[in-house]
């Protein structure tokens, strides 16, 4: 049976109606096509305005055997709303995802780095390679601003507005935001530019792109991932980092350092307050802090 269509029509809806980024979509997509494949593989022939609950169920609990439970959730909540935009357009009358179960996943506290450590990461970077200076300047964006990876590769010449202190971050679903940013981020972004990025030869229609590869394109988030793993294997620093790991670590230090949560909030681009309280976790140490300075029976 051929899912196309239907499938191609649902990315038009996420896309124009919901205005989800390029990459919400692909994971939406990836979700369904998984199911796609798994009724291939298992001569099933079904469309998706037929298939019902037995069938779906028999396709997480192949998935529950080759992912983590936060993964399996995932792709659970990517088949509801696909089911839901098949009922929403009049395809069917039922979505055969109700009564199927999510698992529990708990709540995931985050790896962070403290400054010391992201002083090391950044301070082995080689400032004498022909991408020393960007790799600096994109390590002090990420951390400086909390960005995510996709909001830092895709950030714009005309983005920064340094004279009033702050770049404008366009996010998730294409939401914009400006986020301040210190002399520190401000002072290494402009290294970059007047000693490296002024030498590339920038391909067409890349010209205010920040952040460019060797070749005068635009980074992969994939590249920056393996510059950052390749950092934390070089200073030995045994954690599982990866750019997120900065955004964590901005909002945790912040938090620490007497921010309140909504302008966290504000600067993460999060919609939800409960959000931001995952990404930006309390450990014991700090909250006997807090206690202790607050408190009128400390």
């Amino acid at each position: 049976m051929n899912w196309n269509p239907y499938i191609k029509s649902y990315q038009s809806y996420l896309r124009i109606e919901r205005g989800l980024s390029k990459n919400t979509m692909d994971n939406y997509s990836f979700d369904i096509e998984r199911l796609c494949l798994f009724l291939e593989e298992n001569a099933i022939a079904v469309s998706p305005l037929k298939i019902g609950e037995e069938t779906i169920q028999q396709f997480i609990y192949s998935v529950s055997k080759e992912v983590n439970p936060r993964s399996q959730a995932r792709i659970i909540s990517g088949l509801k709303s696909f089911f839901s935009y098949l009922i929403f357009e009049d395809y069917r009358s039922d979505n055969p995802m109700e009564l199927i179960e999510t698992p529990k996943t708990g709540r995931k506290l985050p790896d962070t780095l403290s400054v010391d450590e992201i002083d090391v990461l950044i301070s082995a970077i080689d400032l004498s390679s022909n991408e020393g200076e960007r790799n600096r300047a994109m390590l002090e964006t990420l951390y400086g601003c909390g960005l995510r990876v996709s909001e830092l590769v895709s950030l714009k010449i005309s983005d920064l507005f340094f004279e009033e202190g702050f770049v404008k971050i366009t996010g998730k679903g294409n939401k914009q935001r400006f986020v301040p940013v210190g002399s520190l981020t401000q002072k290494y972004i402009h290294i970059y530019k007047d000693s490296q990025r002024i030498h590339l030869n920038v391909k067409k229609g890349q010209e205010d792109t920040l952040f460019l590869n060797r070749r005068g394109g635009q980074l992969s988030r994939a590249m920056v991932f393996t510059i950052i793993k390749d950092l934390a294997s070089k200073t030995a620093l045994h954690k599982n980092i990866s750019p997120h790991t900065l955004r964590h670590s901005f909002a945790t230090h912040l938090l620490e350092n007497g921010a309140d949560l909504r302008s966290i909030q504000l600067m993460l681009g999060h919609e939800s307050i409960t959000t931001t309280e995952i990404y930006v976790h309390l450990d014991r140490k700090f909250l006997t802090e807090v206690m202790n300075t607050f408190h009128p029976r400390k």
